[in-house]
């Protein structure tokens, strides 16, 4: 299935796609965003699409018992982006017509991840569904450019959140 991978947090491009969790972990959980919506895998069976035009009100990142939504990590636990244990992370949707809550789990990378990479990867998702622009994290082009601008940042200036590096982030990539 990989051929080769390219890694930012929990998102990674698998065979010129991009998906977030472990693709590669035999038999694992991992979410493959596609031009028409997002598809939960378990190994290599392909779960139900779940179409850009029904996600609202963002997606929450969930690694360990962090939830990363709207810029800041609401913590319950120290678990969770510096474990290198194998363990879960989940995606929490609300969706449209019908109006539902959705809950999509992922195996994580066996290896650590960045506070920065979490924040702005869960920024990201956010501010591109708030911005009706949802289908975008299905263009792995757009979504590439995306990621390429956030690699760069380590860090950002006292009182400048997330979603102003993102926002920032996402002019450039258009």
């Amino acid at each position: 299935m990989v051929n080769r991978r390219k890694l930012y947090g929990p998102l990674e491009l698998v065979d010129g796609r991009w998906a977030v969790g472990d693709s590669a972990l035999p038999g694992g959980r991992w979410v493959q965003f596609r031009e028409d919506g997002m598809v939960p895998h378990t190994g290599d069976a392909p779960g139900e699409v779940i179409r850009w035009a029904g996600v609202m009100e963002g997606i929450t990142l969930q690694i360990g018992r962090y939830s990363y939504r709207a810029g800041f990590p609401v913590t319950s636990g120290f678990d969770g982006f510096w474990s290198r244990k194998p363990g879960v992370g989940r995606l929490f949707l609300t969706l449209r017509h019908p109006y539902e809550y959705r809950t999509v789990t992922f195996d994580r990378h066996p290896h650590r991840y960045s506070a920065t990479q979490l924040l702005l990867t869960a920024q990201l998702m956010v501010n591109t569904v708030a911005d009706g622009e949802a289908h975008r994290l299905g263009d792995p082009e757009w979504l590439s450019r995306a990621i390429g601008r956030l690699e760069a940042v380590t860090s950002w200036p006292l009182g400048r959140g997330p979603e102003a590096v993102v926002r920032a982030a996402l002019e450039t990539a258009d």
